[in-house]
């Protein structure tokens, strides 16, 4: 259960206004990192527009998620100077240390780990982000450290 006075004040935030039901639910992500279906019934119900509407947007973007993500994503960049230069063994890196596969999140659910088309960092290939940070010419042998120093922060 969630906390429904945090998702009426960032409603209020906007002023109930249907208009910005993106951006409310932008700040539902923020704050608990997914969207609760709570969540998308109370906007739903204070700024009328319909449930079906609101859960057409939060399966559309990417940036939503319906189910909790860690404390921190990794992407693994999987565009194609990425992937040439070893993107596919980095991913199978991170999810041998994480446990998890591509799109899961960590029992502890301090990491996500997802794959993305483009990062647009092609000219320092491969990449990978962890949170806001980018690491370029990232090595599998390099993935345990990686995970190891964002345990500690």
């Amino acid at each position: 259960m969630i906390d429904l006075r945090k998702v009426d004040a960032i409603i209020e935030k906007w002023n109930a206004d249907p208009d910005f039901v993106i951006e409310m639910m932008q700040d539902v992500q923020d704050e608990f990192r997914f969207i609760p279906k709570e969540a998308l019934e109370r906007i739903s119900d204070r700024t009328e527009k319909p449930r079906g509407k609101l859960f057409h947007i939060a399966t559309f973007y990417r940036a939503f998620s319906l189910e909790p993500r860690g404390e921190k994503e990794i992407q693994v960049c999987m565009g194609t100077a990425c992937y040439v230069k070893g993107a596919p063994d980095i991913l199978a890196a991170l999810e041998r240390e994480l446990g998890i596969s591509s799109g899961e999140t960590t029992p502890d659910g301090k990491f996500t780990l997802t794959e993305v088309r483009c990062l647009g960092c092609c000219g320092i290939a491969p990449v990978i982000t962890i949170g806001n940070k980018v690491i370029a010419d990232v090595k599998p042998s390099q993935v345990s450290n990686l995970i190891s120093s964002y345990c500690k922060s």
